[in-house]
């Protein structure tokens, strides 16, 4: 093949990838595998470069090919960025170093005075950069029962300038209504941010039903493998987008292009694993309910579940994350039944291909206090649970011998 022939084989292949990923009509899997990504025009490569560059070459001062500096802009975070707001239905997405630098950026837009109104059940890592952050720079925030969403009503006023919400919860799986929020936020003229982490966009688009921006742990679901920690932003409003990517960028909490790629390449195989953690999740959940060791489960896919009627409405399955109160534990009890797992790994974190246990009140909600916490349930006698794509045999025999330890 001629020069000619192979540049117009590449210019062929990217102009209808192009249009390809622009396509509203296209699915999810295939949007999880091309969207944002296009054969590199220099080799053709299929799989998306890693641009291991600072900087970018300029024909003169200000004339360059769209990239400048690797802190603002990096081709390979572009391609990541472009595919999760593909996946979420929107327009503008933006990758961070972590979800907390994501949060942070969000936060950004607030000034001194300023109130948000949030849930009483958060991951530990948002109510302590609400409450131990941003409150000393006067802003206010209120968490609040989200289960229904008219409790919001009594807590809105002129300074109240954002809704956060989490939905799946982290730890106790609460069920918040995306729409009915999304509706009083509208009519108040208030942002609204909702933290889709728990979810995936596999399961549900908050874009679709009224939010602002979603932010995204990426670390969990999207990356999926436990060897990247990032976060992400998305959202359909340009002018709004303009905001974020100013602290975007001028503040630096951007990931490198090494990162960008590992995300980018387990995004390919979001919607096969999935389908997994819902399906091994759902067997798991079964499994627990009726275990005499069990005082109770949180998990949404059950009928007598809070809110199951708006998970059913708002997702399209129910996840692989469970909560479990151990009955009649200690946290002495506790720690032996979290320390005997053979299959489940205890640590940190959720969402890889790996099952996981985790202990909140020490763990990931151990900077919340012992007494907030334990008004919505995060006792010391319960396990979070990541449920992984491994064999659903194993994972059955190691519940049971860790239960019964």
């Amino acid at each position: 093949m001629s020069v000619a022939s192979y540049q117009l084989c590449v210019y062929l292949l990217v102009t209808y990838n192009s249009q390809l990923t622009t396509r509203k009509e296209m699915k999810f899997a295939t949007k999880a595998i091309h969207a944002g990504q296009h054969p590199d025009p220099t080799t053709g490569a299929v799989m998306t470069p890693i641009y291991q560059t600072s900087t970018y070459w300029q024909k003169s001062p200000g004339d360059h090919q769209g990239y400048e500096y690797s802190r603002g802009t990096n081709p390979t975070r572009k391609a990541l960025e472009d595919c999760i707001a593909s996946l979420e239905n929107a327009q503008f997405g933006l990758a961070f170093s972590s979800g907390m630098a994501a949060t942070d950026t969000v936060l950004k837009l607030l000034r001194p005075g300023d109130e948000v109104i949030t849930g009483n059940d958060l991951y530990g890592g948002s109510y302590r950069i609400f409450t131990k952050v941003f409150e000393n720079y006067g802003i206010k925030f209120h968490f609040i029962d989200l289960n229904n969403p008219e409790n919001i009503k009594q807590y809105l006023s002129d300074k109240t300038k954002l809704i956060w919400i989490e939905t799946p919860t982290n730890p106790t799986m609460q069920i918040i209504d995306i729409a009915a929020v999304g509706a009083i936020a509208k009519n108040a003229g208030v942002l609204y941010v909702v933290d889709n982490t728990f979810a995936s966009p596999y399961l549900q688009n908050p874009i679709d039903l009224g939010a602002d921006i979603v932010m995204h742990s990426v670390t969990k679901y999207i990356a999926g493998h436990s060897d990247v920690v990032m976060g992400a932003l998305v959202t359909n409003n340009e002018d709004l987008y303009k905001q974020l990517f100013f602290y975007y960028n001028a503040c630096g909490g951007t990931p490198g292009p090494q990162d960008s790629f590992l995300a980018l390449r387990g995004i390919k195989t979001l919607h096969l694993r999935m389908k997994a953690h819902c399906e091994n999740g759902r067997q798991v959940a079964t499994y627990l309910k009726s275990h005499p060791r069990i005082e109770k489960i949180y998990w949404p896919g059950f009928e007598d579940h809070p809110n199951h009627a708006i998970a059913r409405k708002q997702m399209r399955d129910f996840g692989g994350m469970i909560s479990i109160v151990l009955k009649n534990a200690s946290l002495e009890d506790t720690f032996k039944v979290a320390s005997s797992f053979q299959v489940f790994t205890l640590a940190e974190s959720l969402g890889g291909v790996e099952s996981l246990i985790n202990h909140p009140a020490t763990m990931t909600h151990g900077s919340i206090p012992k007494e907030v916490r334990e008004k919505v349930g995060v006792v010391d006698n319960l396990i979070r649970i990541s449920v992984g794509v491994e064999d659903i045999e194993d994972l059955l025999k190691d519940l049971e011998q860790a239960l019964n330890s």
